[in-house]
């Protein structure tokens, strides 16, 4: 008669070893897994309605984090005025434009699909949009459809890039913000006007990474 077969019974030190194979076999696939899974730049944009009448400021907190980026001045006086923006962090400045105020260089109003970032000249210590002094109308603001702020801003000790879209009228000068927008990968340009990420990137930031680097 064949003797019934008995399960070997494995010892714990076995068992520890199986489970421990287990879960670096597992790891490493998750961990390939995720590497190999593409993350779409995003892009955050944020439709706006203001408008920015004389003698009135706008504060820009482009990534609504609460710290305010940039001021926009709006200012009238006699038969003299001026439309200014001023960086309000270190690291944060604007893109130059080619026409000057009156005597310092102006901020570019940059039209749509323009690229915003690396190549770019930006300049911290730029605020002059628009200006009408007695010697005339000087910067490349004043009566302006649908025009683009480049805007340089620093996340952390990192500088990403956006733009922010105003309409301005001749003076005394109205400024309507329509809209503003930023790239949440630093040091990836955006264009001006763009809403969402047109390519995508590597990245390991992803949930399949964190389970990854928790089996490990």
């Amino acid at each position: 008669m064949q003797r019934p077969r008995i399960p070997s019974q494995l010892s714990e030190s076995v068992h520890h070893r199986l489970n421990m194979y287990a879960l670096s076999a597992c790891a490493a696939g998750v961990g390939m897994l995720a590497l190999a899974q593409p993350v779409e730049a995003e892009i955050i944009y944020t439709k706006a309605h203001v408008k920015l009448t004389p003698n009135h400021k706008f504060h820009l907190d482009l990534n609504h984090d609460g710290i305010k980026d940039f001021e926009l001045d709006d200012i009238a006086s006699g038969t003299s005025a001026f439309l200014e923006i001023h960086p309000l962090q270190m690291g944060n400045a604007l893109a130059q434009a080619k026409t000057d105020c009156n005597p310092s260089v102006g901020v570019a109003a940059l039209q749509a699909g323009v690229s915003i970032g690396k190549g770019q000249v930006f300049y911290g210590s730029l605020y002059c949009m628009a200006q009408k002094i007695s010697e005339g109308s000087f910067g490349s603001w004043p009566s302006v459809t649908n025009r683009f702020l480049g805007l340089e801003f620093v996340i952390k000790g990192k500088k990403h890039f956006g733009w922010a879209r105003l309409t301005v009228s001749r003076a005394p000068y109205v400024a309507t913000i329509t809209g503003y927008a930023y790239e949440t990968i630093p040091g990836k340009s955006i264009k001006a006007g763009q809403t969402k990420g047109g390519d995508k990137t590597a990245s390991e930031t992803g949930t399949l990474g964190a389970l990854a680097r928790g089996a490990e």
